[in-house]
């Protein structure tokens, strides 16, 4: 599985980006999908995730209520549309999936497969 992010950039706080991430390869439409980030001199951290059926959705709490996940299984394609943005969110951000992946866990290390990542960076 390739999974390929766009969208990142340069955001004023308080502005909007929205990313993507598209994959191709095996099937992954029926995997669970999650969206993780890493600021400089941070650990790796999960931002939202969401089941095959985009029946369950999960957040952290530091993006809760200004960050949706969404898929588009038929476009092999997951995004995260991040609102109010904030200078705490700066970071590059991974798109990651797997079939051992668990929506609900938020621990990186079920995901097998990773993007390249896309930078995020929110000035004050």
């Amino acid at each position: 599985v390739q999974l390929v992010e766009s969208g990142g950039g340069l955001v004023q706080a308080g502005g909007s980006l929205r990313l993507s991430c598209a994959a191709s390869g095996r099937t992954a439409s029926r995997d669970d999908m999650g969206w993780f980030r890493q600021a400089p001199g941070k650990e790796r951290e999960f931002v939202a995730a969401l089941t095959w059926s985009s029946d369950s959705t999960y957040y952290s709490d530091s993006v809760k209520g200004r960050f949706t996940i969404s898929r588009d299984n038929a476009k092999n394609t997951v995004y995260l549309q991040m609102n109010s943005l904030k200078p705490e969110d700066t970071a590059v951000y991974y798109c990651a999936t797997g079939p051992r992946a668990v929506a609900g866990t938020g621990f990186p290390d079920e995901y097998d497969y990773w993007g390249q990542g896309t930078q995020v960076t929110v000035s004050s």
